[in-house]
């Protein structure tokens, strides 16, 4: 398993997110850290966009992003061709966007999630496996439309 991974926030995620990297350190997760760096106001759309293309460019395979809601970060992210970002808010969510959908972003919202679900749902999604077979053939359709 990969346990390199990027992960980024706007300043509506910037607290939840320094509780996330502490607890995928924890986990012996390599995490890289593009910001925000504080809870001064940023534009969420460019810290997803750098996350998306670190991952499309082989950098990383996978990154989590945090906003207010994970929803205006997940948009930004799936701008990038190659990109697919999931709003997750629960961990059976997390499992299937892996499994079923091969999801390469985890997004989720401070306003949304508490800590420990957040948690939760950090360690859902970075230990389930896609399950290709049938899925796969999706996924490619999927990207056909890129």
């Amino acid at each position: 398993m990969n346990k390199k991974i990027v992960i980024g926030s706007d300043h509506a995620g910037f607290n939840l997110k320094q509780k996330i990297k502490s607890f995928l350190t924890e986990q012996d997760y390599d995490v890289t850290d593009i910001g925000a760096f504080s809870s001064e106001s940023v534009d969420y759309p460019i810290i997803a966009k750098e996350a998306a293309h670190k991952i499309v460019n082989g950098e990383f395979s996978k990154g989590i992003l945090i906003c207010g809601t994970g929803i205006g970060m997940s948009i930004a992210a799936n701008k990038v061709k190659g990109i697919r970002a999931v709003v997750c808010s629960d961990t059976t969510s997390a499992k299937f966007s892996r499994q079923h959908n091969n999801a390469n972003i985890l997004c989720f919202g401070e306003r949304i999630v508490g800590e420990y679900l957040a948690k939760d749902i950090c360690y859902a999604w970075l230990t389930t496996d896609f399950e290709a077979e049938r899925h796969l053939r999706r996924v490619n359709l999927l990207e056909s439309e890129e």
